[in-house]
């Protein structure tokens, strides 16, 4: 028997290797964009799901206003949600460098959907006999509106589901070690230098800060994410499509997903341009270099130099020298950093360029967002597991840093006057003493007096110990 069937578009015949569901178009597709191993990257299950739902939520609106059958908006409801679940993922080979508008990417769900409902019925794959590709699975449709309404769906749904709670995971954690650390003074740091002190906890409330602040500038971006431009058609004006197509799918969309997608109020923006993703990625830049600023403190407070933390061990780190160990964690986080700020790099430069009527570069848009967020998700729950949970305190070494930190000097402004501790502490400094020993050398003050001037726990005031983060 022929491993292949012959199926028909509007270029003529093509070859399709029978065993897969894809058609004429998918198959034209994989023989005109060739890519290495290296370079074939296809688009991810998370937004295959997304095309399934909106199969799925198309034949459903189709079949409510009457535009279809039911026969045939339920073999087609039944395929999708065969798509949404996973089972045809391998039936979905294109690469994500294809036409910019992804047509053949819906064309090729077009096509899956409608030979396995073809299957279903009883017929023969490739036939389009008694479900059509473009006619039914495709009705009320364009590439145009499909594409961008699988992008927002995709997002929203990894977001929601994945993004949000490891970054809530990771702000539990540093929420946890900023309440431990609390009552641990130790020595601050500007430029690089020592600084006057503040709490280890405050040091984490900071951190803590930026990622709940993350998270807030990312829910918001959602509520662009919501809108869909299915009903726009090809350009925006909804041509082939039924009127109340747009408000009903939108509505069942949200039913099947749980969340609160309404259709578009301006679809020529949904469908020309793709604010929404570009202001998404940018929200998701902000939080990667929050992680770049608190993986890397973490990295030098627990380096051997500076030594204030203990972080935990979790491999050898060295295939020469026994016994170092590296922050990798850390070090894992900075990478993603730089991979997640190139890829809004990316979006935002596919952004710009929605010519007229439709952005062309949705399919590297789409695919550089969602590994942003796949990336950001599984990098902050393994720092949370692997480092933030598991941090120590170095007791000694804060303690030594802080009786050795020239600036404690600041609570004699007050009591001497700025030039005149300058100096002190220029001579601590040029000496390597204490400021402690210099003030004692000069019998400025005596040692109850200085100890308790010169007392950390006391620069710590009240009104300045804002650490709470909830």
């Amino acid at each position: 028997m022929s491993e292949y069937r012959i199926e028909t578009d509007s270029l003529g015949e093509i070859k399709v290797p029978k065993k897969h569901y894809w058609g004429a178009q998918t198959q034209r597709s994989i023989e005109n964009f060739h890519f290495e191993s290296s370079g074939k990257i296809k688009f991810p299950s998370e937004f295959i799901r997304a095309l399934g739902i909106i199969k799925t939520a198309c034949a459903q609106t189709n079949k409510e206003l009457d535009l279809i059958s039911s026969d045939i908006a339920d073999l087609i409801i039944k395929a999708s949600k065969e798509v949404i679940d996973g089972k045809f993922n391998e039936e979905f080979p294109l690469v994500i460098w294809q036409t910019g508008s992804g047509t053949q990417t819906n064309m090729n769900a077009n096509e899956v959907i409608a030979n396995r409902a073809i299957e279903l019925s009883g017929g023969d794959l490739g036939s389009k006999t008694p479900v059509h590709p473009n006619d039914h699975v495709n009705k009320c449709q364009s590439s145009n509106d499909v594409i961008p309404s699988a992008m927002h769906i995709s997002a929203v749904d990894q977001i929601n589901i994945r993004l949000i709670p490891a970054l809530k995971y990771l702000l539990g954690a540093l929420i946890e070690k900023q309440n431990e650390f609390k009552n641990i003074v130790k020595t601050g740091r500007t430029h690089l230098q020592d600084a006057a002190p503040l709490t280890l906890g405050q040091e984490f409330s900071g951190y803590a800060t930026q990622i709940m602040k993350g998270i807030a500038r990312l829910e918001n971006t959602l509520t662009n994410l919501y809108e869909l431009a299915l009903g726009g058609t090809a350009v925006g004006t909804g041509l082939n499509s039924h009127p109340k197509f747009a408000t009903l799918v939108a509505k069942i969309i949200s039913e099947l997903t749980g969340f609160p997608f309404i259709t578009g109020p301006n679809k020529f923006e949904g469908i020309a341009a793709h604010d929404a993703i570009v202001e998404t990625s940018g929200a998701l830049r902000v939080i990667a270099i929050s992680l770049m600023k608190i993986a890397n403190d973490i990295r030098w407070l627990g380096s051997n130099s500076i030594a204030e933390l203990i972080l935990p061990v979790n491999e050898p780190g060295s295939s020469i020298m026994p016994g170092k160990i590296n922050p990798t964690q850390a070090e894992s986080v900075t990478q993603v950093v730089a991979q997640v700020i190139g890829n809004d790099a990316t979006i935002a430069f596919a952004g710009s360029q929605g010519n007229f009527e439709l952005n062309t570069f949705k399919p590297v848009m789409i695919y550089s967002l969602l590994q942003s967020i796949n990336i950001l998700t599984n990098v902050s729950t393994n720092f949370t597991d692997h480092c933030i949970k598991g941090i120590k305190v170095n007791h000694s070494k804060i303690s030594e840093g802080l009786e050795k930190n020239l600036m404690l000097a600041i609570k004699l402004n007050p009591i001497l006057g700025y030039e005149k501790t300058a100096k002190l502490v220029q001579e601590a400094y040029e000496t390597e003493k204490t400021i402690k020993e210099i003030v004692l050398e000069k019998k400025l003050f005596n040692q109850n007096e200085i100890d308790t001037i010169l007392d950390p726990k006391k620069m710590i005031s009240p009104e300045n110990n804002s650490e709470e983060v909830s």
